[in-house]
């Protein structure tokens, strides 16, 4: 589905919280959204590995990597193996690599920035917590909404129809 967050800004305006624009489109899909689901880890991919294989059909995995530039959270097999398990998108505050690669894979996939260093691939982190970064606070079961303009985030599923 396509979702455009100007549209849906005008249409929902008060009922929905707009992340700070930080974040640049890296995936194949340049619409997504979904409900969230929550990771809170620092340049260390074990737990999102662990996420993205398992369905997330209508689900968009959010990342909290507290903002590092220094280590990417999302690679090419993290993104094919989130769009074969039909996640509808990752958004993470921290960075990705592989960025040619990655923008051939039918998912969407927002970041702060792009650096060829992997993360570690430890299982340290959360899943399911509450994070704050770029002006919001994102909870699991929130809705998530995003295209190349911008990110909504809506309590509750937004009727785009």
């Amino acid at each position: 589905m396509y979702y455009n967050t100007s549209e849906l800004c005008d249409f929902y305006g008060d009922l929905v919280d707009v992340i700070d624009p930080i974040f640049c489109n890296y995936g194949g899909k340049s619409s997504f959204g979904g409900q969230v689901v929550t990771i809170k880890c620092f340049e260390s991919t074990g737990i999102v590995k662990q996420l993205t294989n398992i369905d997330g059909t209508g689900k968009v995995l959010v990342i909290d990597g507290g903002g590092s530039t220094r280590r990417a959270l999302i690679d090419a097999s993290i993104a094919q193996c989130a769009a074969h398990n039909h996640w509808q998108g990752i958004i993470c505050y921290g960075s990705v690599r592989d960025v040619d690669t990655i923008e051939l894979i039918d998912i969407g996939i927002q970041a702060i920035a792009a650096i060829p260093v992997g993360a570690n691939e430890d299982e340290i982190g959360e899943t399911d917590v509450a994070i704050n970064f770029a002006g919001v606070t994102v909870l699991p079961d929130d809705y998530i909404y995003a295209d190349n303009t911008g990110i909504v985030l809506s309590p509750d599923p937004l009727d785009i129809k």
